[in-house]
């Protein structure tokens, strides 16, 4: 009964609500009418977009309320560009005439039911105090035990109606789901334009890395080895003549050699850090915090082992973020998060700075976005000013 009575409570809240959201549906609908008989005279053309953008805020405020309600999310199913030739308009104008023609009398319903009961009872309870009787909600004048018991029956119906309050406020947000949701073939067309975008941007960044690789290589070690090579020719040729001058040569040869073995040990651990391999990828982001300059804390919720493609971008994230957060953030302090299920790897750095991280502000968060998007995941990113910053991402392990 307890439980019964806790749904009926959030049923007649919810559509007391949803009688305020039909009133702002039938203003909506109003105001839309009035564009469109504007229409032909040339005044309503310039205002039917702007128009039908206002009365998207009714609906998603429904939408909110139905997701709510429902316990399961609903996205918006826009597009972008002209909201005359989105398919979802017309979604939002049919639940914009269903809300219209039914929120009022539910919402009514709702609160007129339970109030009636309470009226019911007090009435059959208390007539015998007033002379005369006293009116009844319906009409009827309660003057004897047995219009007392009359009431009571009324009452009892009306309860009985009351109990059906859940299946109202249900239907009501399963019919804004229905027709508030993205259509299928929509959820589709997104999905596929989502996933070409993606690929692109993976594309761009992989093509993007070979070339600096490229160049790392023939601007450096390359550079470096052509010198080994030259300078070991020359003490080649003063190895008779000039022996000294020779062994310096040689020794130059050394260091640059050195140098330049160096150099593509940097450019082989961009590729694929060494680390990875050897302590795996908790390992590998608490030697990332061990050198980071400002203290680094590692908790690590979740060993298992990843595909090494999805390790290696979780080490890069990791390595881009602390490298953000000791040029701009001005932290004292970094927690770094490991998470996730066998099939999605869970990542959050959260630092102590002073906030405000945006991603087109230059420090690389475009860069970890495209770097997730690219294994179909996604970055949430909260800065407030004033801090604290934390950067959450989740990686499909594709398992």
């Amino acid at each position: 009964m307890t439980t019964r009575l806790r749904q009926c409570w959030s049923a007649v809240r919810y559509l007391a609500v949803g009688a305020g959201t039909s009133l702002l549906s039938i203003f909506a609908l109003t105001l839309l009418a009035a564009v469109l008989l504007l229409c032909p005279f040339g005044v309503g053309i310039p205002s039917l977009a702007p128009a039908l953008r206002l009365a998207r805020r009714p609906v998603a405020l429904d939408r909110r309320r139905a997701a709510r309600e429902l316990g399961e999310p609903i996205p918006e199913p826009y597009r972008d560009g002209s909201p005359l030739k989105d398919p979802a308009t017309r979604r939002d104008l049919a639940w914009l005439a269903i809300h219209a023609a039914t929120g009022m009398l539910l919402g009514a319903l709702a609160v007129g039911l339970p109030l009636g009961v309470v009226q019911q009872v007090v009435t059959a309870v208390v007539w015998p105090a007033v002379p005369g009787g006293i009116e009844g909600s319906l009409g009827q004048q309660v003057n004897s035990w047995p219009m007392a018991a009359l009431t009571l029956l009324v009452g009892a119906a009306m309860a009985a109606l009351t109990l059906l309050l859940p299946w109202a406020a249900r239907w009501q947000a399963r019919t804004a789901w229905r027709l508030l949701t993205p259509a299928p073939g929509v959820v589709l067309a997104d999905r596929v334009a989502e996933l070409t975008a993606t690929r692109a941007a993976a594309l761009e960044a992989h093509g993007a890395e070979l070339r600096r690789i490229e160049r790392d290589l023939h601007d450096g070690t390359q550079a470096r080895i052509a010198a080994v090579v030259l300078q070991l020719g020359i003490a080649d040729q003063l190895y008779e003549r000039d022996p000294a001058a020779a062994r310096e040569l040689l020794v130059k040869a050394q260091d640059t050699a050195t140098d330049a073995l160096a150099e593509l040990r940097t450019v082989v651990r961009s590729i694929h850090p060494p680390l990875l391999s050897e302590r795996g990828l908790a390992g590998a982001v608490r030697a990332l915090a061990e050198r980071c300059p400002v203290p680094a804390a590692v908790d690590v919720e979740h060993e298992t082992g990843r595909p090494a493609a999805v390790e290696a971008a979780a080490y890069f994230v990791v390595a881009e973020a602390l490298a953000n957060v000791t040029k701009h953030a001005g932290a004292s302090q970094v927690d770094i998060t490991l998470g996730g299920t066998d099939s999605v790897l869970f990542l959050e750095i959260r630092d102590d700075g002073h906030g405000g991280a945006e991603e087109s502000g230059g420090s690389g968060l475009a860069g970890i976005r495209r770097r997730a998007e690219a294994f179909d995941g996604t970055l949430k990113l909260t800065s407030p000013p004033g801090g604290p910053t934390v950067l959450r991402v989740e990686l499909p392990c594709g398992s």
